[in-house]
């Protein structure tokens, strides 16, 4: 992938500027009015994005399993999220993931800069996305890291410190896998194809990508005035979200208005990305979603995207396209589709709508 090996600015880690314990932020963070987070979003039940238990897929009869993949379908036409419980992973697991890496971000800066990213990989410790010169920031630091494929897997780019972070990195990997591979064939089944079609498309087996992006939003003095991550469709495959389920802040866009998500216990959140939608042919949608900030607390998340090969063409399923329903989208890599968010960082829907065939 075609680039810069340096950002375009200086970097400037964002929990420092929360530390400082300034009223106001700097202007870099401050977003245009229209692209301002409101706090008067539904967040009721009701609004609230689909729950869905996957033990009757997991241990159930076919009966049942079928009971869960419609759920999972209507979840994935209505909504574009969901959350799934009873996912096989424990609840050890899933909360010794998220807290090593708060462990992580409270060490000293020096610790941490040793594992300084750069544009070319992403892979390290990061503070922004995209290139553009004097962009908007948004109110937020990461760790970006490869599990799959292996060969991309580079242990050393893994933080040594807190103790066991890569041991249990590497355990909640496996099954963030399992899980991914699972929902690849639920959703095959769903849309009429063979059920290894989609794992097939993303390049089979052994050559399906998987990296972990966690993000460490800081306490933010004016969160009306700014967003922990800008509004955008995920790129890839899909994505599984471990989220804070202390500190709300992810918010979905659904009929033109913003639902703060309230996360289930030892839910992972699922949600489809602009490869699925280019696959199902629009059948299933990428979705708008974007992150707020708190006042008073801080939030951490790790968001794992679960992706094709980087050289496989993706284009929509050939069982999709009938008369009715035209291809929406020309073939396109993934590298050749994601160098557009490396360039331009968090965009909204426009690249995933820019591809559209002309009709």
């Amino acid at each position: 992938m075609n680039c810069p090996a340096d950002w375009p600015e200086p970097i400037v880690r964002v929990q420092s500027l929360s530390e400082t314990g300034n009223t106001m932020i700097p202007d870099r963070y401050i977003k245009p009015p229209s692209q301002r987070p409101c706090f008067n979003t539904r967040s009721d039940n009701l609004n609230n994005i689909p729950v869905i238990d996957l033990f009757g897929l997991i241990n159930g009869d076919s009966a049942t399993q079928k009971v869960v993949r419609d759920q999972i379908s209507t979840a994935c036409r209505e909504w574009g999220f969901f959350q799934v419980v009873n996912h096989g992973m424990s609840p050890e697991l899933v909360d010794e993931a998220r807290e090593i890496w708060r462990e992580f971000f409270h060490q000293p800066m020096e610790a941490k800069q040793e594992y300084a990213n750069s544009p070319k990989t992403y892979e390290g410790y990061g503070s922004r996305l995209g290139l553009q010169k004097g962009a908007i920031l948004d109110w937020s630091d990461y760790y970006f890291l490869h599990y799959l494929p292996s060969n991309l897997k580079d242990y050393k780019k893994w933080p040594s410190h807190p103790p066991f972070l890569r041991d249990v990195i590497e355990e909640y990997s496996k099954e963030i896998v399992r899980l991914g591979k699972l929902l690849l064939k639920v959703f095959s089944i769903n849309l009429g194809l063979e059920e290894s079609y989609m794992e097939n498309a993303f390049g089979g087996d052994d050559n399906i990508g998987a990296c972990l992006r966690v993000n460490f939003y800081p306490k933010c003095p004016r969160p009306d005035l700014t967003l922990g991550l800008s509004s955008h469709s995920d790129p890839g495959g899909m994505t599984f979200l471990l989220p804070d389920e202390h500190v709300s802040g992810l918010q979905v866009r659904k009929a033109g208005e913003w639902i703060t998500v309230k996360p289930a216990r030892h839910a992972i959140i699922v949600n489809i990305g602009d490869q699925i939608q280019v696959l199902t042919n629009a059948a299933y949608k990428s979705v708008e979603h974007r992150v707020i900030v708190n006042p008073d607390k801080e939030r951490v998340s790790l968001a794992y995207f679960f992706n094709p090969k980087s050289d496989v063409l993706i284009k929509p399923a050939a069982k999709l396209v009938t008369s009715k329903t035209p291809a929406l989208y020309q073939p396109m890599t993934f590298d050749e589709y994601r160098l557009f968010i490396r360039m331009r960082g968090p965009q909204g829907k426009s690249q995933v709508e820019s591809l559209k065939s002309p009709r």
